[in-house]
């Protein structure tokens, strides 16, 4: 009978390490640098305050005033210790905008950023259908892979696990990548074309936000297009999200239960 010695034990671990999947990128690491929620709201406020400030006092009062407004967010954040990624491509995006109605002199052209973003925006959702890689499907897939099936139990997939969830799961999960899927989702006809559709529904919500800012910004009312600038981003964009993740957990529960 032979006994192991402390250089069999040293030896095994580092066999398994060698044959452990290198981890995936940290899903929800990637959902914080996004800013959630929060996020999605400080992106508002330098808009609310230049509408606010420019009908009260002028142009240049709403441009330092969305100035300003940027600038609180992003030292909230660092005081918070917060991602401050979104807060400084906020702050990068209203010194554009500012820069481009200071410029021409005109309030309505702090939208112009926007409006073009917006459509460029629907313009790439949409090009990436025929192509059949829907940039919904791509988003969906990295964040919550349907053949693992995260949100096939979940009657509400838009809220958070709770910690023994989290406990589980990265307990379960280790620090190994996900299983290689038998079929990649491009693969399944059902979850292509619903990701299609998901896709072209975030495409119109752009396309919608464009549109009804175009027309405004036509009319040169800047109250208007200030109002339908927030009325078509945190809301909307919260209506959409709720639907995509609706669909997503149906479709883990489909891919799962085949």
């Amino acid at each position: 009978m032979t006994s192991a010695g402390p250089d069999d034990g040293v030896a095994d671990r580092a066999a398994d390490a060698t044959e452990r999947p290198a981890p995936l990128m940290d899903r929800e690491m990637v959902l914080e640098q996004l800013g959630g929620w929060r996020g999605m709201v400080d992106a508002t406020l330098p808009t609310v305050a230049f509408v606010v400030a420019n009908s009260i006092d002028g142009l240049r009062t709403g441009v330092w005033a969305a100035v300003v407004a940027a600038l609180v967010v992003f030292i909230l954040r660092l005081v918070r210790r917060e991602s401050i990624q979104q807060a400084v491509s906020g702050l990068f995006a209203v010194g554009i905008a500012v820069a481009i109605a200071s410029a021409s002199g005109q309030a309505r052209d702090y939208f112009v950023l926007g409006i073009v973003r917006s459509l460029a925006v629907g313009v790439v959702l949409l090009g990436s259908i025929p192509f059949r890689w829907p940039l919904v499907g791509v988003a969906a897939e990295f964040l919550a892979p349907s053949h693992v099936g995260s949100l096939a139990g979940r009657t509400r997939p838009w809220q958070r696990s709770r910690p023994d969830e989290d406990t589980e799961s990265s307990a379960d999960a280790g620090t190994a990548a996900d299983a290689a899927p038998e079929r990649h989702w491009r693969d399944d006809p059902r979850l292509l074309r619903a990701y299609a559709w998901l896709t072209v529904l975030w495409a119109a919500s752009f396309f919608l936000r464009a549109g009804v800012q175009w027309i405004y910004y036509l009319a040169d009312d800047v109250e208007l297009l200030g109002t339908f600038s927030v009325i078509l981003g945190l809301p909307l964009t919260a209506v959409v999200l709720l639907v995509t993740l609706w669909v997503v957990a149906r479709l883990h529960r489909h891919r799962t239960a085949t």
